[in-house]
């Protein structure tokens, strides 16, 4: 998973690059913004859905919010 979110992310930037060199230097800027919005929505539907599965995969979400027990807890070694 960690190698498909890293080959997808060049390709992304690679997207974008290809599109503002689109948009200056052959002066096409219908092209070239096409190709910009292609990666940026492939950035927000694609990767950032995989790469928050990545991240989160295996960890309970219990010990991320602020349940009864976890305030005790807080209030138990001075955080809070």
């Amino acid at each position: 998973m960690k190698y498909v979110i890293l080959t997808l992310f060049i390709l992304i930037v690679l997207g974008i690059a290809t599109g503002f060199y689109v948009r200056i230097f052959e002066e096409d800027l219908k092209t070239g913004d096409i190709i910009i919005g292609i990666s940026v929505l492939t950035s927000c539907f694609i990767m950032m859905p995989l790469f928050i599965y990545h991240r989160w995969n295996g960890k309970k979400l219990e010990d991320y919010t602020l349940s009864p027990k976890n305030i005790k807890k807080m209030k138990d070694r001075g955080l809070y």
